[in-house]
């Protein structure tokens, strides 16, 4: 069956780098689109990068210019480097796999893993 594992996550300090990996199986094949989601405290959720087939990646504004995403296919592995770490980055981080774009919301065919927690102390 279809799984996504991630892994990676912990507690830094403003300014501080993670990087996040997530390893991916059973699906039939190539997820159209791969990314990252992220679950805050207060409950929201908000996208912040995603790769399709095409190599075509998009990120959120919110993480632009900070974080990047990469993927390897051989190894069915997602990667999240997330530089220049705020405290408003703090959240439960989610490998996700979709039919399409998941930037504007997660499809009704969207699968996901367990996350992986991130902690940014100030």
């Amino acid at each position: 069956q279809v799984q996504l594992a991630e892994s990676g996550g912990g507690s830094v300090q403003a300014g501080g780098s993670l990087r996040l990996s997530c390893v991916y199986s059973g699906f039939t094949h190539r997820p159209a689109c791969l990314g990252w989601f992220r679950q805050a405290p207060d409950g929201a959720r908000e996208t912040i990068a995603e790769i399709d087939t095409e190599g075509t990646i998009r990120y959120a504004a919110s993480v632009k210019g900070r974080f990047t995403i990469s993927k390897d296919n051989a190894k069915t592995t997602l990667y999240l480097q997330m530089d220049s770490l705020k405290p408003e980055d703090t959240a439960m981080y989610y490998c996700a796999a979709d039919r399409s774009s998941f930037l504007y919301g997660l499809g009704a065919g969207a699968r996901w893993g367990q996350g992986t927690q991130v902690t940014v102390s100030s």
